[in-house]
């Protein structure tokens, strides 16, 4: 599986976020193609159920798009919405039914043909890895799905996992504010399995963008503006730059709807950052150098 460098995701396109009209959409969708960036990230629950929808609707007027763009979805949550009546909680579903049904829900919303990743999206108490396996094995028989993995599991809840099924990528939330898959193993499974490592909010849900009195967002902020100027760029790209560093190859998972923020954030693959920079972000970001 090859996945582009930078992947889009597509969470708050739609009514969760940028509310963006079909047109524009579509758009948005023809702009990150001429930059090289052709896997969007999707999953079932986005805009209360119907973000795949609203991608579908440009896939059905550019049928050619399916031939362009590679897809990454995610299953597994079982969100309260008025598009899913009968949920009464939420709550985690990874029994082989819920899997195979939402990934014919998907290709079906999405106007496609086939998945090109599919990820449970989140861990589930109650998982029978048997189950998930042939879930996948039905799944991908059929063509609908090419590869899997997993989202937000522990390194023990993947090695359970492989134990039963191949995983292909593993997304986590990875930013300097969010440190924990640094130390918690689940990196290092990556780099010796070889599963794909992508990072969710990479800029730690943009907490560094804003006004903040915050003691640990003054520190990275001042660190990252020294940085800028020596590496001509932007704070955002220093913040994609310090994960890009990490040896697993980690490919954040934008969530913008501006095209300018994109192509900035394209930029920072250029960025070479020093083993002392990365090391002094760290630093900034903990409040105190390594032991």
């Amino acid at each position: 599986m090859k996945l582009s460098p930078l992947i889009i995701g597509t969470m708050r396109l739609g009514t969760w976020g940028a509310k963006l009209s079909s047109k524009e959409l579509e758009s948005f969708i023809d702009a990150c193609l001429y930059l090289d960036l052709n896997d969007f990230d999707h999953a079932d629950i986005y805009g209360d159920y119907t973000e795949e929808s609203h991608f579908g609707e440009v896939i059905k007027r550019r049928p050619e798009l399916k031939n362009r763009i590679q897809i990454t979805t995610k299953c597994g949550i079982r969100m309260i919405s008025p598009n899913r009546p009968d949920h009464k909680i939420k709550s985690y579903d990874s029994t082989k039914a819920h899997i195979i049904q939402s990934a014919e829900n998907s290709v079906k919303d999405l106007a496609i043909d086939k998945i090109d990743l599919l990820l449970l999206h989140r861990p589930d108490y109650l998982m029978h890895p048997e189950d998930v396996a042939e879930a996948f094995e039905d799944l991908k028989k059929r063509g609908l799905v090419l590869n899997f993995g997993v989202s937000n599991y522990s390194a023990s809840q993947v090695n359970l996992l492989k134990q039963y099924t191949e995983l292909s990528a593993h997304q986590l939330e990875i930013s300097l504010l969010q440190r924990k898959a640094l130390d918690d193993g689940t990196l290092d499974q990556c780099i010796q399995t070889g599963i794909k490592a992508c990072a969710w909010s990479p800029f730690g849900g943009g907490a560094i963008f804003k006004e903040s009195y915050d003691k640990v967002i003054t520190r990275v902020k001042l660190a990252c503006e020294q940085l800028s100027y020596k590496y001509n760029c932007g704070i955002d790209q220093l913040l994609l730059a310090w994960i890009l560093k990490h040896p697993a190859g980690i490919i954040p998972v934008l969530g913008s709807s501006k095209i300018d923020r994109i192509k900035a954030a394209k930029s920072a693959l250029d960025i070479k950052l020093s083993r002392e920079d990365w090391y002094a972000m760290l630093e900034s970001a903990t409040g105190h150098e390594v032991a």
